[in-house]
């Protein structure tokens, strides 16, 4: 359905109707190598530059990007348009060079704007669960034979990569709240996750964000679903007039017999009273459940049947990052996650201690992220630790934010203590004593789950590097 009273977007900044030059600036980025990679494919002529060597730049040089190393001026000489992210800094050499030569240089947002007003852009909100969500509807849309492309904030594991231009109509993408992305894209369809508290340095409250998300849905030209379970979501909802989806029994698709299944779910979706679907998602946690649902009511609201996201969710290999297995190492499994907001911690501790593996213990080890996000929001994680059996905590990841007086991973351990002075919680804001205590600490049967959005990324293979070197093996 259409909204009823529909907010206009303002035309995107750029033209990619016909063949363009784009220089890409910090392309080796998740963000900006997706757009890269999606510009490639629509025809575009794209140069990218990065400050180091990445994985992804031979993918991008593998399909015709010419990628250079370090930036310098001369790298937008030849430029119709140059693209770049809010980390960039606007003071840049390309940029000052691309301005001065009058050389159209837009954000990302713009360009995906422009990508998303080619096509029937189907756009995932929300707080938390965008990208598996994303991955799940892309990938319901692909066994209904629609060909979609998409625009994705991490690597589908069934695909390999986090964008791809088809040609169809179709097109899905993640719509980034943290920078206002997600009000500058003219999307067709819409999913809302949820509405929680994040990027205040953006918005300067909590309201703000709600404002936010209250716009995007005015602004959807077509279906939107949003998740029942969520108090502030639910709200927007009936607010805008969307279809809602979720365990709440006034959700218009309603999840039916939850139930966990050896690392899995089995669940039913019933809208108007019938069954439309039937599904055992290969995912734990009761959150993946209600984001299945939500890609098979959109996807219903768009013509496929719930059959058919079934089956699409039955083979859904997950995406990098989430409640992603590393190793299993003399008994003992290890995962790594991008969860790094205090319900996203939960979910994923919960899911792990409710999936029926039959682990002995769940320990969390959490790198909290950004001084800012930190002096705002350390006393929300005392609770989001509950399903864990030990906790573990280090020193914060700056990513790009400067030290607040006052300000470490030390205000974490404070909260989790107060919240349950019981708790078995240890501090080691050392990278190499973190490292040394996981590697002695953990037993067979225990799954240890290290979470964050920094550098943490790498600590299951350097504990279980470790723990092998240790054993002379």
């Amino acid at each position: 359905m259409s909204a009823p009273d529909l907010a206009p977007i303002d035309p995107p900044a750029v033209d990619l109707s016909e063949p363009r030059r784009v220089h890409v600036v910090g392309v080796g980025g998740p963000g900006m190598s997706a757009v890269a990679l999606t510009l490639v494919g629509m025809g575009h002529t794209v140069t990218g530059s990065d400050i180091r060597e990445r994985q992804i730049l031979d993918r991008l040089r593998s399909v015709g990007v010419q990628v250079y190393l370090g930036h310098s001026r001369e790298h937008v000489v030849d430029a119709d348009v140059v693209t770049y992210s809010t980390a960039i800094p606007a003071d840049l050499n390309e940029l000052d060079e691309a301005r001065r030569r009058g050389i159209t240089t837009v954000h990302r947002s713009e360009v995906l704007a422009a990508i998303c007003a080619a096509t029937h852009a189907i756009g995932v909100a929300g707080t938390h669960g965008k990208t598996t969500t994303s991955s799940m509807m892309m990938l319901a849309l692909t066994e209904a034979d629609r060909r979609p492309g998409f625009v994705i904030g991490g690597d589908v594991t069934d695909m390999g990569v986090g964008a791809a231009w088809t040609g169809s109509n179709d097109f899905v993408i993640e719509a980034d709240e943290s920078d206002g992305t997600h009000l500058r894209l003219p999307l067709r369809a819409a999913i809302v996750t949820n509405v929680d508290v994040d990027h205040l340095d953006h918005y300067g409250s909590f309201d703000a964000v709600v404002d936010g998300f209250r716009r995007f849905l005015a602004a959807v030209d077509g279906p939107r679903v949003v998740c029942a379970d969520d108090p502030v979501a639910a709200s927007l909802a009936a607010e805008a007039g969307a279809i809602t989806y979720g365990e709440n029994p006034a959700a218009d698709y309603q999840i039916v017999d939850a139930e966990p299944d050896g690392g899995a779910f089995r669940f039913r979706v019933e809208h108007a009273g019938d069954e439309i679907a039937s599904v055992r998602l290969p995912l734990r946690g009761r959150h993946n459940v209600a984001n299945a649902c939500g890609v098979i009511a959109l996807a219903h609201l768009l013509g496929v049947d719930g059959a058919v996201s079934a089956a699409a969710l039955a083979r859904f290999g997950g995406v990098a990052r989430r409640f992603d297995v590393r190793a299993s190492d003399d008994g003992a499994t290890f995962v790594d996650d991008y969860a790094h907001l205090p319900r996203e911690i939960d979910a994923v501790l919960s899911g792990a201690r409710d999936s029926g593996d039959g682990w002995r213990r769940v320990v969390a080890v959490f790198q909290p992220n950004r001084y800012n996000r930190m002096a705002e929001m350390w006393q929300d994680y005392g609770t989001a630790f509950g399903a864990a059996d030990l906790v573990i905590l280090t020193d914060i990841y700056a990513s790009g934010t400067q030290p607040l007086p006052g300000v470490t991973g030390k205000l974490v351990v404070n909260a989790v203590c107060e919240a349950d002075p019981t708790r078995r919680v240890v501090w080691l804001p050392r990278r190499e004593d973190l490292v040394r205590f996981v590697a002695d600490e953990i037993g067979t049967g225990d799954v240890c789950i290290s979470m964050g959005c920094g550098d943490i990324a790498t600590f299951p293979d350097e504990v279980v590097a470790l723990r092998r070197s240790l054993r002379g093996h």
